[in-house]
């Protein structure tokens, strides 16, 4: 069962998210299966041989993890994630879809694939998180 009832209700609860909204990502889409946010891309995105930053890439796929992992139990905290670079980015816009490939009792393992505006595949991050109960 989804958290969120609309787009803009996960838009508005992630506004704070301040690392990711202030460095361009913004939600597109989400859904009980998937995530998909964007970032429009500028020069603080690029490194001194002007490619996008991985720290920028990373960025996007953990906002899409947390979009994601938030929508199906909205109180968990990431754990660990590893990311793979795979090619170098072309065009003005990343998107990072997000899928989760297991929600259990206690924790959440997603995958995120970053790809360019032409559709490449850029990277591919996998991640888990630990949902966190109210206590009784």
């Amino acid at each position: 069962m989804a958290i969120f009832k609309n787009i803009e209700e996960a838009q508005e609860y992630f506004k704070d998210d301040r690392f990711a909204t202030e460095n361009g990502a913004s939600i597109v889409e989400v859904t009980e299966d998937h995530a998909v946010v964007k970032m429009e891309l500028v020069d603080r995105h690029r490194n001194a041989m002007n490619n996008v930053m991985g720290g920028a890439i990373f960025t996007l796929a953990d906002f899409a993890f947390a979009v994601l992992a938030s929508n199906l139990h909205k109180t968990q905290v990431g754990t660990d994630a590893t990311i793979h670079f795979l090619s170098v980015p072309k065009g003005d816009v990343l998107y990072a879809k997000s899928v989760c490939r297991k929600n259990g009792r206690t924790t959440i393992i997603m995958d995120a694939d970053v790809t360019d505006e032409s559709g490449r595949l850029i990277a591919t991050m996998t991640g888990t998180a630990f949902k966190i109960y109210p206590k009784a």
